[in-house]
């Protein structure tokens, strides 16, 4: 009864994990406009702090299953939350120093959690519900809870910072930021009291069970599958596709029109972008609900088409062309970027299924080097940030539309090849 009720209160905080890592990776968006008024940031320098979060992935992504296989789900998990209050907390504290080094200090370390999170949370949450449909189900109440929290923090963030000034700084978020610090702590206590089952720890000391492959060896096993090679560049391609659309919504609608952004406030901002990440939770739940009877190769093609659609509706419909949200006009195009996170939502689980195919035996050691390649979510903005720089917003979605021409050629001929 003791365990039962331990794994009650571990599978409630994983949820809230779970959404903790869209919350956490989700104010690196509204910290970009910030970083643009306190630091004086370019739009390129904006995007260093999503790119640092997202590059903790690159160097965290293999070690942290590394530490997952031979630490176990507890330990990873504790370590991952400490992490996260840490970085969190660093967060803080650039705005306390005024600092941008400490802001983007704080976002890589936030990344390392986020990363840590990603790694382990998702087979916990399968462990504890006793695997099989049970585990897959709390899985995906979990993703449900990854969504509605990237849906609630542009819009938070948006009513906390108000219109963008000179003034506006770290401090107008401190509210997001000590909410984040205070489900770290309380799931670091409600895990530490918790009696997480660690079947695979178990079993391996049981038999005394030595790795009959080497990490190295199991690496090249993976990457001598083409379809796992082409997948995991479309994966680093999807996250960025997937961080950049909402994201330089964000900014060219709060920027200022002397720079070429349209001068809107930041609530209204705010809940656009918001917007998308809860039209991802409504392409999740479709794509849960047709997934048994559509391939993915036929889901993926069909989104990937769809979004270049959008996105090049949304850069050639003219800005005149506007629409009313919440007592301000907001240009047409706007609708239609934000419509792109329909399409988005099925992206990773469909390339990672199509990526894994054939892979047996690696299929592990692949999903670590997904988790690698997540990087792609900080490094594509950057050049979406030096593109918007060099020539205008809108401009900088020629980047999105080249990386989802991949993903669709992915779909249509990358994900058929097999082992060299």
């Amino acid at each position: 009864m003791n365990n039962k009720k331990g794994n009650v209160f571990a599978i409630g905080i994983c949820f809230f994990l779970f959404a903790m890592i869209s919350f956490v990776t989700g104010l690196q968006n509204p910290m970009g406009i910030i970083a643009k008024a306190q630091f004086g940031a370019t739009n390129l320098m904006s995007q260093l702090g999503n790119a640092a979060n997202f590059i903790a992935y690159a160097f965290l992504g293999l070690p942290a299953g590394f530490l997952l296989k031979g630490k176990g789900y507890k330990f990873t998990a504790l370590a991952a939350v400490s992490v996260g209050f840490i970085g969190v907390g660093i967060s803080y504290l650039s705005g306390v120093l005024g600092s941008f080094p400490v802001y983007l200090l704080g976002a890589f370390v936030s990344g390392f959690s986020m990363c840590m999170l990603n790694t382990v949370v998702n087979p916990l949450l399968n462990t504890l519900g006793g695997g099989g449909n049970k585990g897959n189900q709390l899985i995906q109440l979990g993703g449900s809870l990854n969504s509605l929290a990237a849906t609630i923090v542009p819009v938070l963030a948006g009513y906390l910072i108000g219109e963008v000034t000179e003034k506006t700084q770290v401090a107008d978020v401190n509210l997001a930021l000590f909410i984040a610090m205070a489900i770290f702590a309380l799931a670091f206590v409600i895990i530490f009291f918790s009696a997480i089952p660690e079947p695979e720890l178990e079993a391996a000391a049981a038999a005394g069970e030595q790795p009959k492959e080497s990490v190295m060896d199991s690496v090249k096993g993976a990457l001598s599958y083409k379809n796992f090679v082409f997948g995991a560049i479309a994966i680093f391609l999807y996250v960025g596709i997937e961080v950049g659309i909402p994201n330089f919504v964000n900014l060219y609608m709060t920027g200022a029109v002397a720079e070429g952004g349209l001068g809107i406030a930041t609530a209204i901002a705010g809940s656009l972008v918001g917007a998308y990440w809860f039209l991802m939770l409504c392409g999740r739940l479709v794509g849960g609900a047709i997934g048994a009877k559509v391939s993915s190769r036929a889901m993926m093609t069909f989104v990937s088409t769809v979004a270049i659609v959008f996105v090049l509706l949304g850069m050639f419909l003219p800005e005149t062309m506007t629409m009313s949200l919440l007592d301000a006009q907001v240009p047409v195009g706007m609708v239609f970027f934000v419509l792109c996170g329909l399409c988005t939502s099925i992206m990773w689980g469909a390339i990672f299924n199509l990526a894994v195919e054939g892979l047996g035996k690696y299929t592990s050691i692949a999903s670590g080097l997904f988790m690698v390649m997540v990087c792609g979510g900080g490094l594509l903005p950057l050049l979406q940030g030096f593109v918007a720089d060099k020539a205008g917003y809108i401009v900088s979605y020629w980047v999105i539309i080249a990386a989802l021409a991949y993903t669709l050629w992915f779909a249509l001929v990358g994900s058929r090849v097999n082992k060299k």
